[in-house]
């Protein structure tokens, strides 16, 4: 399988944030990108090409590119700042203005604390968002390809960023394949509802969107991820959630993936974007599913059964023993 990767991917390197009210080591960083790269070794692996800012906007706001791009340029404007720039206070409902100053910006296109900017968040969003964009290519011309996106992308919005997540790599996969003039299904399997590929999509009827995870009521991102939210205007019937009680394991989860795949047949898809959340895992240290290495490659190859033109975007699974080792799996099972 084409895999391609940016060597960009090293940077946006936190360290901490906080999770339950404690500040705690930030399972979102560099390493996980070393860790998936060795994992892909013996498959063809390329560099990505820079497509530029244009597929990027197809589905982000221009203001939020913007903001992404100029944000530590401007650090100036805060006093104290070393080496990250943090949100600290979020608009709430009736809260709609945009703030000129930098500070209330963090806020406004970012939606938690755990999504910071730093020196190189830049060029590793917009290197983890080329190789999507590559995957969506290579997918249409050999079938299908992995893309090593790291920073993940699934909780970023049009308009804004939360959940480590700041360009939504596998809407902008999607994206790319529909202009190509296919008719495009998300599946997000990933332990986390994916709550911005669903946001970005869910007025759109060309686009169908099927999200498998935990149920949300007590995980992040606890405010999306129902059953009952299937999209909205044209979008109506255009968006699928499938969650699963914490704790469940490889067979119900293979279950919701056929489902969803059942999904993706009767609505006549033509191409695949495959949002690839390895934190699904039963060693993941942030995840509440029991998937087994096992798992993972069987599900590798019942969504390669649906024969369709295939790119796989990394999202999450962070650092345990297990992590490259479902990787691998995964991809052998769809190969």
């Amino acid at each position: 399988m084409i895999c391609i990767h940016s060597p960009a991917s090293t940077g946006q390197n936190p360290q901490s944030f906080f999770r339950h009210g404690n500040l705690r080591d930030h399972p979102e960083t560099s390493e996980r990108y070393r860790i998936l790269l060795k994992a892909i070794t013996g498959h063809e692996i390329i560099d990505a090409t820079d497509h530029g800012t244009a597929p990027i906007t197809a589905v982000h706001s221009p203001d939020y590119v913007e903001f992404l791009m100029t944000a530590w340029g401007r650090r100036q404007e805060l006093a104290g700042i070393t080496d990250q720039l943090v949100a600290t206070q979020f608009p709430r409902v009736g809260m709609n203005a945009r703030p000129t100053g930098l500070q209330g910006q963090l806020g406004f296109y970012l939606g938690d604390t755990s999504t910071s900017i730093r020196d190189d968040t830049w060029s590793a969003i917009a290197g983890s968002a080329h190789a999507a964009v590559d995957a969506a290519d290579y997918a249409l011309k050999a079938g299908k390809a992995y893309a090593l996106c790291r920073p993940p992308g699934h909780h970023a919005y049009g308009g804004y960023g939360s959940g480590f997540c700041y360009l939504n790599n596998a809407a902008i996969a999607a994206q790319r394949l529909r202009d190509a003039g296919a008719k495009v299904a998300v599946l997000d399997i990933d332990v986390h509802h994916g709550n911005g590929t669903q946001g970005i999509f869910y007025g759109r009827d060309d686009v169908l969107t099927v999200s498998i995870h935990a149920e949300t009521s007590a995980y992040f991102p606890f405010y999306s991820g129902y059953e009952t939210e299937t999209g909205t205007g044209a979008g109506e019937g255009f968006n699928i959630n499938l969650a699963l009680d914490h704790g469940l394991g490889d067979e119900p989860w293979l279950a919701a993936i056929a489902h969803g795949l059942e999904a993706i047949h009767a609505y006549g898809g033509t191409a695949l974007v495959v949002s690839l959340g390895l934190d699904a895992s039963e060693h993941d240290p942030i995840g509440v599913l029991k998937v087994t290495t096992s798992g993972f490659e069987r599900a590798g190859a019942l969504i390669a059964s649906a024969a369709l033109p295939m790119a796989i975007i990394q999202e999450g699974g962070y650092i345990c023993d297990a992590l490259p080792h479902n990787l691998a799996a995964f991809l052998n099972g769809a190969d």
